[in-house]
C-alpha cells in the first residue's frame, strides 16, 4: 500500500494519468506533439515526386532532402544541450517558428520562383524545426516524470511521435490532396503544426521544469554545447549513444533494400508490400507503448538488452531467411517482420536510461547526445547499404546488422546509473517503493 508521501495526489484524473503514466501537467504537450509531428510528416510520401512534378530533377531533390536529413540530425543534438541552457519550453518555441516560417517561405517563394538553391535551403534549414519542438519536450518529459514511471511516459511520447510522423500525417495528405491538391495539402501541413505549437506554448502547465536545468556553475549555450560533445567521454554515454544508434539504422537500410527485395526477389506485388509495412509500423506504434510499461518493471536495461538488441537480431534473421523459403506469404513474412517491429519498440526504455547515466545537471547533455545518436541512424544504415552493395548482397547485410545488434546487446549492460535508477532488482519490487 503506498504511503501518502508516494500516493498520487490532484484530482482523479490526475491519479489516473499518473498511473498509466502520462504526467498530468506535460498531457497538453502530448497532443502537441502530436498533431506537430502529423503536420511534419503529411509530406513523407509525396514530396519527392511532388517536387519533380514541379520542375526539379530527381538528383536536385535527392541533394535537398540530403542536406534537410543533415539538419535533422544537428537539430537532434542541438534540441538537449539547447533545452539544458535555455529551457524546453524555449527550444520547442524556436523549433516551431524556424519549421513555419521556413515553410511558408517554401511554399510562396522558393518553388515558385523555380530555385533549387532556395529550396535546398529552406527545406534543408527546416529539418532543425521538428527536433528542437520534438525532442525538446523529451527532455522536459525526462525531468518532469516520476521516476517510477518515466519508461511509461516516454513510451507515450514515442507513441505520438510515431503516429504522426509518418503514420496520421499519410493519412492526411491522402485525404486532403484529393480535394486541395499538394500545394495546400501542404499548406494544411503548416497550420497543423502551428497549431500543435500553440497548443504546447499555452496549454502545458508545467513550468517548474520548463526552463534552463539548475547546474552548480554559472552557464551558457556555448558551454552546453562543449559539454554536449565531451559528455561523450563518459564510457556508458557513449555506449549508450552506440545501442540508439544501432536501434534504428538497420531500419532505415530497410527502408532502401526492402521494398526491392521483397517485391523482386520474394515476389510480393508493391500494394500487398505496402499493406506489410503499413500493419508493421502501425503495431511498432502501439509496442512503443507497451515496452515503455515492460520497463517500468522490468528493468529499463534488461529490457534494452533482451527486448531490443537481442529480439531485434532474432527478427532480422527470421525477416530474411524465412520468406525465402517460404515465398510471398503474406501473414508468415507478417509475423517475421513483426519480431522485428517488436524489437524496435524494446529499446524505448533507453530513452529513460540515458539521463540516469549522469549527474542530474547533465541528463539534457545526455538526451543530446541520445537524441544526435537518433538522427544520424537515418544516414548510417542508408550509407551500409551501399557500402555493402545493396540488395545483391542481402546475406552480408543481414549478417552485418545482426552483428551489430549483438553488439549493442554487449554493450548494453555496461548501462549502470551510478544511484542504479530502475536497475533489475529495483524492478522486482512496487513501483510506489522504489521512489
Amino acid at each position: 500500500m503506498p504511503s501518502a508521501k508516494t500516493r498520487p495526489q490532484g484530482t482523479p484524473e490526475a491519479r489516473l494519468l499518473d498511473r498509466i503514466g502520462l504526467p498530468a501537467p506535460l498531457l497538453l504537450g502530448y497532443l502537441a506533439v502530436l498533431l506537430f509531428m502529423i503536420g511534419d510528416g503529411v509530406e513523407s510520401n509525396f514530396l519527392s515526386p511532388f517536387l519533380e512534378d514541379e520542375g526539379f530533377s530527381g538528383g536536385d531533390v535527392a541533394t535537398a532532402i540530403s542536406v534537410y536529413g543533415i539538419f535533422v540530425a544537428v537539430g537532434s543534438w542541438l534540441s538537449g544541450t539547447l533545452s539544458a541552457a535555455l529551457g524546453p519550453r524555449r527550444v520547442m518555441r524556436y523549433g516551431a517558428v524556424v519549421w513555419i516560417v521556413l515553410e511558408a517561405g517554401l511554399l510562396a517563394w522558393a518553388i515558385p520562383s523555380d530555385s533549387v538553391v532556395l529550396v535546398t535551403v529552406l527545406y534543408g534549414l527546416r529539418g532543425i524545426g521538428y527536433p528542437f519542438f520534438a525532442y525538446a519536450f523529451l527532455v522536459w518529459i525526462t525531468q518532469a516524470a516520476p521516476e517510477h514511471q518515466r519508461g511509461m511516459s516516454v513510451g507515450w511520447f514515442w507513441f505520438v511521435f510515431g503516429a504522426g510522423l509518418p503514420t496520421l500525417g499519410s493519412l492526411v495528405a491522402g485525404a486532403a490532396i484529393p480535394l486541395v491538391g499538394e500545394f495546400g495539402t501542404l499548406w494544411i501541413s503548416a497550420a497543423l503544426v502551428a497549431l500543435g505549437a500553440l497548443i504546447a506554448l499555452f496549454g502545458v502547465r508545467d513550468l517548474k521544469h520548463a526552463g534552463p536545468a539548475a547546474r552548480e556553475e554559472s552557464t551558457s549555450p556555448l558551454r552546453e554545447l562543449v559539454r554536449g560533445v565531451t559528455i561523450l567521454r563518459d564510457r556508458r554515454v557513449a555506449a549508450g549513444a552506440f545501442v540508439r544508434l544501432v536501434n534504428t539504422a538497420p531500419n532505415f537500410a530497410l527502408f532502401v533494400v526492402a521494398p526491392l527485395h521483397f517485391t523482386r526477389t520474394i515476389g510480393f506485388s508493391q500494394g500487398t508490400y505496402l499493406l506489410l509495412v503499413t500493419c508493421v509500423y502501425t503495431a511498432n506504434i502501439f509496442a512503443n507503448l507497451l515496452f515503455g510499461i515492460v520497463g517500468d518493471r522490468f528493468g529499463w536495461r534488461r529490457t534494452v538488452t533482451w527486448f531490443g538488441c537481442v529480439l531485434c537480431a532474432a527478427g532480422m534473421l527470421l525477416l530474411y531467411y524465412v520468406p525465402l523459403a517460404t515465398g510471398p506469404n503474406f501473414w508468415v513474412t507478417l509475423a517475421c517482420w513483426g519480431v522485428f517491429g517488436l524489437g524496435l519498440a524494446g529499446f524505448v526504455p533507453l530513452t529513460a536510461l540515458m539521463p540516469g547515466l549522469v549527474r542530474p545537471a547533465d541528463s539534457a547533455n545526455a538526451l543530446a547526445v541520445y537524441s544526435l545518436a537518433a538522427g544520424l541512424s537515418a544516414f548510417v544504415g542508408p550509407a551500409l547499404v551501399g557500402l555493402l552493395g545493396g540488395t545483391a548482397h542481402m546475406t552480408a547485410l543481414v549478417w552485418t546488422f545482426v552483428a551489430l545488434y549483438l553488439v549493442a546487446a554487449v554493450l548494453s549492460r555496461t548501462l549502470d546509473s551510478p544511484a542504479g535508477s530502475r536497475t533489475e532488482s529495483q524492478a522486482a519490487e512496487p513501483a510506489h517503493a522504489q521512489k
